[in-house]
């Protein structure tokens, strides 16, 4: 039996599709049930029981003789969001709880960190962990985060293997419930659906071009993949990152969108807004060496492959309630 949290959200449910593709049906799914937006995400999937979040340590406490393996991937994930409580009660403490009664019991976990973590980069993209303690995030999201994998490095009790996964920019399909936190690529396939046209941040710095600010963007399809490989092989515990470790720009990412749409590129650029300008992020990108050492083979499917099939496959096919 495997436990997947989160899994009516974004990346959490195209895990439970990856696990079904393999022959995995007797899955545990976790999550808030009573957000009808989520329900497209799950109701197709394979499983053998819903749990409620908030009676899932109950059930854990019943059932944890029968569970193989818990994949961690709930969580809140607002980045605007600054009640710093919301954030200790459903990343670090209920992360803490899932950790420890992954220990307990002897199960191997994976869970869900954030590139977030590394705030404006000034300590570099590398998961060396003896570096995290130094980070510095931009929000309590990330802090919270961060927070839990200084937690969890720090502790004797561990689950026989375990990793953090440090996600970069995911995108793809099954994130239209998220509305204002989906990815760029969400928002830029309505733009032009709606306007013909995408609005793009202008650069702050003189070093970067408008548009030109960079981030590893990486598609949803491909962290499934990390985390059934992740699963099958359990190399070394730790922190992990899991981006693809080419950083590419706003610009081409419009530019991709367009294309998918086979729509003549119409870009404007806006200013940052004052709030968040001194706090934007100019430049990520992964250095993926630890799980290339670690020995996956796989190949990450590039900007434009992937927000082709995101586009055709599923923006254009989607019903928005």
């Amino acid at each position: 039996m495997i436990v997947l949290t989160g899994a009516a959200g974004f990346i959490g449910s195209v895990v439970a599709g990856k696990l079904n593709e393999k022959g995995l049906a007797d899955l545990v799914l976790v999550d808030d049930f009573n957000r009808p937006l989520k329900e497209p995400n799950f109701e197709t999937k394979k499983y053998s029981a819903l749990v409620q979040r908030d009676v899932f340590f109950d059930w854990f406490d019943a059932h944890a003789n029968e569970i193989t393996f818990v994949i961690h991937l709930g969580a809140r994930t607002d980045t605007t969001e600054f009640n710093v409580q919301i954030f200790n009660e459903l990343n670090l403490d209920y992360s803490k709880s899932v950790w420890n009664l992954c220990s307990k019991f002897k199960i191997p976990m994976i869970y869900a960190s954030s590139a977030a973590t590394y705030g404006l980069g000034e300590f570099g993209y590398n998961e060396d962990e003896m570096t995290i303690s130094k980070l510095k995030p931009l929000n309590p999201y990330g802090d919270s985060k961060n927070d839990f994998d200084k937690w969890a490095l720090k502790q004797d009790n561990q689950p026989p293997f375990w990793a953090g996964l440090k996600f970069f920019n995911v995108y793809g399909p099954n994130e239209y419930h998220k509305v204002r936190m989906a990815s760029v690529i969400f928002h830029a396939f309505h733009q032009i659906k709606t306007t013909g046209k995408v609005k793009l941040f202008k650069s702050h710095r003189p070093d970067f071009e408008d548009g030109k600010q960079l981030r590893d963007f990486v598609y949803v399809k491909d962290v499934a993949d990390v985390i059934t490989f992740l699963m099958a092989n359990k190399p070394e515990s730790g922190i992990y990152n899991l981006g693809t470790g080419q950083a590419r720009s706003f610009f081409d990412l419009a530019l991709a969108t367009f294309s998918a749409l086979k729509v003549t590129p119409v870009i404007e650029f806006i200013d940052t807004p004052i709030d968040i300008r001194d706090k934007y992020q100019y430049f990520t990108e992964a250095d993926m060496s630890k799980l290339r050492n670690a020995g996956y083979p796989g190949i990450f499917t590039s900007l434009e492959d992937g927000v082709k099939d995101y586009v055709t496959n599923y923006l254009v096919k989607t019903i928005y309630f």
